[in-house]
């Protein structure tokens, strides 16, 4: 069951209603001063702190592509000297049967 937190309460309140009091007398200006609200000042005051799980997400991230590339090259490494060797063969053979 839903928690009625924000429900008002019917309960009676007295009021201290005095026409004289509201009328008459003149309110004062709220003249207090508070803190600026500048979002150019605010951002230089917090400093963004990462997580330890960020930072060790990104280092795995970085870790893991460096990984990725160093096992391309070594595919496309090998691609190469098969191709070569190939070549080689085919050349050794034609030079045989001609």
């Amino acid at each position: 069951m839903a928690k009625n937190r924000n429900k008002k309460k019917n309960s009676p309140v007295s009021m201290n209603i005095s026409a004289e009091d509201s009328i008459d007398a003149p309110q004062a200006m709220d003249t207090s001063e508070g803190k600026p609200s500048n979002p150019a000042l605010g951002a230089t005051d917090r400093k963004i702190k990462k997580t330890v799980q960020v930072k060790r997400s990104n280092y795995l991230r970085k870790l893991k592509g460096i990984a990725r590339a160093i096992t391309n090259s070594e595919k496309y490494d090998e691609k190469l000297s098969k191709n070569k060797n190939k070549m080689v063969r085919v050349q050794s053979a034609k030079l045989l049967y001609d």
